[in-house]
């Protein structure tokens, strides 16, 4: 009863503490493994290798079918220098288990070291189906894998079997300067396949030219992204009309929702009174930033933006206005105001300019002057834009 009694508390303390554990059951895997494990993750001490290797060694001989013995074994012995042998039992922890998680990690860095990023691309593939909390330790290979031809295809044709990882490795390349002309390749081979890119795929790469002033870079991509419905959607303003179908790429309307305001897109046959937009309802709260936003590509030259709007009850204590800011050090360019009250489709206009430097890309942003949320500034009513547009001028 006894010797039951400290095999069970051994079990129960075995991922906590591993130490004790083992003092109550010196044959208890789980406990020897976690105490190995800590013993080599502990950076404030030098473990004793030797020592280690002499504990999981002996645990092997009661456990033969443990993979997780062979890749700990594998790891003391890469730590010691012997490579070779290391990745013998690496492999064999393999054998046993196809997902044993460390075994995985050490042969995908062995296969790029020795240039077989196929099979590293089919370890990775492995390695995240079943551990995709894993995907930032390999991220940083990805640009090297990517470089290879083989590598590439290889990545390729997991994007087309819908790997469960593909949204990251967009992401990750998007936030890695060197992986951006990787991305775009990726996206444009997958357009043409039967596994076409997303939205939010297409954002994350979008965004990172962005980030690195690559603008005409991801204006190029978000042009080529669009479907052939999309592109009827197209001009200075994309989707002026605000027709109920974002993709919320940044060139398309990004919608800033709080919980001070509504915003809504709806056809002139979805809305009441035939009045299609973008309605904005104001919760009788104050409002501060954004309500909506899109990045424009205008070239240098003389511009005129227009609203059509209606409006019922609507107060703005703070002012309510359309911006357009150079995305660069210039700064604002233009700017006009809301008005307040009740009106139906009532016209709205200003001429701007863009300057020849400084202004390679602009963001269009309807938003409030307010500077911090008090309530005795409280927003009311509805406003309904109709259409947003902007036109070049003739010189």
């Amino acid at each position: 009863m006894l010797a039951a009694s400290s095999i069970g508390l051994s079990r129960f303390l075995e991922n906590e503490t591993p130490t004790v554990s083992l003092a109550l059951d010196q044959l208890n895997v789980n406990a020897l493994i976690g105490e190995i494990t800590h013993d080599l993750n502990d950076t404030s001490n030098a473990p004793d290798l030797d020592a280690l290797l002499a504990k999981a060694e002996s645990a092997l001989r009661f456990d033969l079918a443990d993979a997780r013995l062979y890749s700990l074994i594998g790891e003391i012995k890469y730590r010691k220098g012997g490579k070779d042998q290391a990745y013998e039992f690496f492999e064999q922890a393999r054998k046993l288990s196809k997902t044993e998680i460390h075994a995985l990690q050490r042969s995908i860095g062995h296969s790029i070291e020795t240039g077989d990023l196929s099979k590293a691309v089919r370890e990775i593939d492995i390695l995240l189906r079943r551990w995709p909390d894993r995907f930032p330790a390999i991220a940083e290979d990805l640009p090297t894998i990517l470089s290879n031809p083989d590598g590439y295809q290889a990545v390729l044709a997991a994007l087309k079997a819908e790997a469960p990882w593909r949204s990251s490795l967009f992401v990750a390349l998007g936030g890695n300067p060197e992986g951006l002309g990787s991305a775009n390749r990726l996206l444009l081979d997958l357009a043409a396949s039967g596994a076409p890119p997303k939205s939010r795929e297409l954002s994350a790469v979008i965004n990172g030219y962005i980030r690195q002033k690559q603008y005409e870079s991801a204006y190029r991509l978000f042009l080529f992204s669009l479907s052939d419905e999309e592109k009827k959607l197209a001009g200075y303003v994309f989707n002026s009309t605000f027709e109920p179908a974002s993709s919320g790429k940044p060139f398309d309307w990004q919608v800033r929702n709080q919980s001070s305001m509504e915003v809504t897109f709806a056809t002139s046959q979805d809305a009441l009174e035939g009045e299609g937009g973008a309605a904005v309802r104001f919760l009788n709260t104050p409002v501060k930033g954004t309500a909506l936003q899109q990045y424009i590509e205008l070239p240098p030259g003389s511009y005129k933006i227009s609203l059509v709007a209606s409006a019922r009850n609507l107060k703005l204590p703070k002012e309510l206005f359309w911006s357009i800011r150079c995305v660069g050090p210039a700064g604002e360019i233009a700017r006009f105001n809301i008005p307040e009250g009740t009106y139906n489709r009532q016209a709205l206009s200003q001429d701007f300019s863009v300057g020849s430097a400084g202004c390679p890309m602009q963001l269009l942003k309807l938003e409030t002057a307010a500077i911090a949320e008090s309530w005795r500034f409280r927003y009311v009513g509805t406003l309904v834009m109709h259409k947003l547009s902007i036109e070049r001028l003739s010189p």
